[in-house]
C-alpha cells in the first residue's frame, strides 16, 4: 500500500486540482491511503471531508510581510508547524509528499526533506508562488499547468481537471443543457462568469450590453456569482442565474465565453475548445493576465483590460465577432489546439515517477 500526502489549500485554485488527483489514485487502487493536508480555516475544510478524505490540519502560518509582532513570533510557529507535518509523515508511514501550493505547502516540503521522502509539485498558475519556487529546489518532480511558467526542472503536464470536465461531450450534453437553463439548443450561446464570487466589471457590462449582444443572433447565460450588485436586464434570449449547480452543462451549452483568467477557468475553456474573452482580475500580480497568454498567442482568446471591458468595447468589438461564424468557430479550434484533458494522468505519472515507477507498474497489473 502507498500512503500519499497531498498538500494545499485555502482556494479553489489549490484544492480542485488536489481533489482531482486525489480522485484519481483512489479510483486506480482503492487499497492505497490518500491523506490531505490543509489548514482549519482554508477552503479544504469543506471540500476535502465532503469528497470522503481525511483533512490533516496545522496552523496556518503566512510569511510576514512587515516587521511587527507577528513577524517576531513566524520563526517558532513555523518550525512547529515542519515539525507537526514531519510527525504527521512519520506516523502515517508518507511515501510521497504531492504539492499544490498555499500556506501548508512550505512546511510540507521542508518536512518532507528532513523525512527523506520525495516531494512532487504542481504549479497552477503560471506565475509560480513562494512555496512551489522553494519546493522546486529539491522535488523529484515538478508539474505545471502554463508553458510559460518558470520553475526548476518543471515538466508541461497542464491542469488536473474534475473528472466530469475530463469526459464532457459538449455535443450529446447540449440539449440537456438548453432544457436546464432554458436556452435553444439551435442557436449560439454566450457564457459569462466572473466565478463563483462574480466579478464587478463583467456583470454590469454585460447587463448593461444585454440588447446589443442579442441583437447580435446570441443568446447568454450569464452567472452573476454570490456577491453580485446587477439585476436581470429582462431581455429575451438573456438568462440570468447567480450560481450554476451543473457548470458541466453551462460549459457543454457555451460556444463562447467571456471570464476571468483563473487558472483553472483558462484550462477548462481551452481543453473544450471554447474561444473566450479574457479580462483578467486586476488586483494582484498581475498572473491571471499571464495565465491567458498560452491561447491568446493561439488565437483561442481575446485579452481586455478590467478597466477597458465597457458597453463601447462589447459593441465595437465583442458583436462584430459573434456576428463572424468563421471567426468564431477558428478561435475554437485555436483554444482547443493548446487545451489539455489529460493533466490529471500526466500528474499522476510524475508522481509514480518520484516513487520509482513502482506504484504505476501495481496500477497498471491490478
Amino acid at each position: 500500500m502507498t500512503v500519499y500526502l497531498l498538500a494545499g489549500g485555502g482556494t479553489a485554485g489549490h484544492v480542485n486540482p488536489l481533489l482531482a488527483v486525489a480522485d484519481r489514485l483512489r479510483e486506480r487502487h482503492p487499497d492505497d491511503e490518500v491523506l490531505v493536508l490543509g489548514t482549519a480555516e482554508g477552503l479544504e475544510s469543506r471540500l476535502v471531508p465532503a469528497r470522503g478524505y481525511e483533512l490533516l490540519t496545522i496552523a496556518k502560518v503566512p510569511f510576514p510581510r512587515r516587521p511587527n509582532r507577528a513577524a517576531l513570533a513566524f520563526p517558532g510557529r513555523f518550525l512547529r508547524s515542519i515539525r507537526d507535518v514531519q510527525e504527521i509523515i512519520d506516523r502515517r508511514g508518507v511515501d510521497v509528499v504531492v504539492g499544490f501550493g498555499g500556506y501548508v505547502s512550505t512546511p510540507a516540503y521542508l518536512a518532507a526533506r528532513r523525512a527523506r521522502v520525495p516531494v512532487v509539485i504542481h504549479e497552477a498558475n503560471a506565475r509560480p508562488g513562494l512555496a512551489n519556487r522553494l519546493g522546486a529546489r529539491w522535488a523529484a518532480a515538478v508539474g505545471i499547468a502554463f508553458s510559460r511558467t518558470r520553475l526548476r526542472n518543471a515538466q508541461l503536464v497542464g491542469m488536473p481537471l474534475r473528472r466530469e470536465i475530463e469526459t464532457l461531450d459538449r455535443d450529446a450534453g447540449r440539449a440537456e443543457a438548453a432544457r436546464y437553463f432554458e436556452l435553444d439548443a439551435a442557436r449560439p450561446v454566450l457564457l459569462a462568469t466572473g466565478g463563483s464570487l462574480g466579478a464587478r466589471r463583467i456583470n454590469r457590462t454585460m447587463v448593461e450590453s444585454a440588447d446589443a449582444v442579442t441583437a447580435a443572433g446570441w443568446q447568454v447565460l450569464h452567472i452573476t456569482g454570490a456577491s453580485s450588485d446587477v439585476t436581470d436586464p429582462g431581455v429575451l434570449d438573456y438568462r440570468m442565474v447567480e450560481y450554476a449547480d451543473r457548470m458541466d452543462l453551462a460549459l457543454s451549452i457555451a460556444d463562447a465565453a467571456v471570464s476571468r483568467a483563473g487558472a483553472a477557468t483558462v484550462s477548462e475553456l481551452a481543453a473544450l475548445g471554447i474561444p473566450a474573452v479574457y479580462v483578467p482580475y486586476p488586483v494582484g500580480n498581475g498572473e491571471q493576465r499571464f495565465n491567458a497568454a498560452d491561447v491568446i498567442d493561439a488565437g483561442g482568446g481575446i485579452l481586455v483590460d478590467d478597466a477597458d471591458f465597457v458597453p463601447t468595447w462589447v459593441s465595437g468589438e465583442l458583436v462584430p465577432l459573434l456576428r463572424d461564424e468563421p471567426r468564431v468557430e477558428a478561435m475554437a479550434a485555436a483554444a482547443a489546439s493548446v487545451g489539455r484533458r489529460d493533466g490529471t494522468d500526466r500528474m499522476v505519472a510524475l508522481i509514480d515517477g518520484a516513487l520509482g515507477g513502482g506504484a504505476g507498474d501495481r496500477a497498471r497489473s491490478a
